[in-house]
């Protein structure tokens, strides 16, 4: 095991931050612009005019088509069909009309099949573009451990498969031995994993570290242009992050899968698209705008996202799709712990949003 997965420090407040990482410059993000709607080109639609292909249903050279709604479709230089119309049903003949309803159930389903390849199609286009969009943007996982070891272990490989970002690991008390666990994937990971240890344990279960004075510390301890507060509770079945970095190089402040609105009786899911409020157990921030807008007194996570994502001046965003996420089990805390902190970051939230 190497040193740093073996050092244990007393408490969160006592683990050294190396650098000033709130001074350094990072050129690679666009400023950040409240009057533009981050998520415009960044949701899932292909602005640009998406993708013409589909409509022909062959491919180019001498080779099959693919895709769907192309079945049976002959590649380029065969010859040509004595009666193609008759082949979708129609009648080939301009004097034999054939069945109107029959004309009218093939032209719907030649239709939905160029809808489902142009939607593929466009797809498969933003993502790329996406990708090609935020390759230089950095961007760190950072993950707060407080027990649950077999669900650690899942979220913190569903992040090695499915991602290339640097995960930045804060064990709290070793509760039930995820700091151990935690401690084996670093040392098998070391390019990937960095893991800080205390002997402080986390706050619902009587110890005396929060959760805001912890994701700061892992705030700070971070150097990328984009910071990604993620939960145990749940792991990755896909490329979740590329949307959320992309909403932010594009100019959003923050980007998550959970949109909220406020009205005067609560919050009401939002999205996708511009949205007033992120929740969630994955959000994406400009690590320098979140300094300043983490709720450094919250001491429990539910509604601390909520202040967080109030506190940030720009736009917040809610990408378009079914975020490739997974629930793991359910992190429970004592009932009345939850609710009374979670009124609490409520509470302040709310004087956000009215100050």
């Amino acid at each position: 095991m190497t040193e740093a997965a073996r050092q244990v420090w007393p408490s969160v407040r006592s683990i050294p931050v190396s650098a000033v990482t709130d001074a350094k410059p990072h050129g690679r993000l666009r400023p950040a612009r409240p009057e533009q709607v981050a998520g415009g080109a960044g949701t899932g639609r292909d602005t640009s005019g998406g993708a013409a292909a589909g409509h022909g249903g062959t491919g180019g050279g001498g080779s099959p088509a693919t895709g769907v709604g192309t079945a049976g479709a002959h590649p380029r230089g065969t010859h040509a069909r004595l009666n193609p119309a008759a082949e979708l049903g129609f009648s080939g003949d301009p004097g034999q009309h054939g069945d109107h309803g029959d004309e009218l159930l093939h032209a719907q389903r030649i239709w939905d099949g160029t809808l489902a390849t142009n939607r593929l199609d466009d797809a498969g286009l933003n993502a790329e573009r996406q990708r090609v969009e935020t390759q230089d943007v950095t961007a760190a996982v950072s993950l707060l451990v407080d027990g649950w070891p077999q669900d650690v272990r899942a979220c913190v490989e569903s992040l090695l498969d499915h991602t290339h970002v640097k995960v930045l690991a804060l064990d709290l008390g070793d509760v039930d031995g995820a700091g151990d666990v935690l401690a084996g994937l670093a040392e098998r990971h070391p390019e990937r994993v960095t893991l800080w240890r205390v002997a402080e344990r986390p706050h619902w279960r009587g110890g005396t570290a929060t959760w805001g004075e912890s994701r700061a510390k892992l705030l700070r301890l971070d150097d990328s242009d984009v910071h990604v507060l993620m939960e145990t509770s749940v792991a990755l079945r896909g490329d979740a992050l590329t949307p959320l970095l992309a909403a932010i190089a594009e100019g959003a402040a923050a980007a998550g899968w959970h949109g909220a609105d406020l009205y005067d009786d609560g919050l009401r899911e939002a999205g996708p698209g511009r949205v007033q409020a992120l929740t969630g157990e994955i959000v994406a921030v400009r690590r320098q705008a979140a300094l300043s807008a983490l709720p450094e007194d919250a001491h429990y996570v539910r509604n601390a996202d909520l202040a967080l994502s109030l506190g940030l001046r720009g736009e917040l965003v809610v990408p378009e799709g079914t975020p490739p996420l997974v629930r793991l089990s359910a992190h429970d805390v004592p009932a009345d712990y939850a609710d009374r902190e979670a009124r609490r970051n409520y509470d302040g939230a709310l004087r956000l949003t009215r100050g």
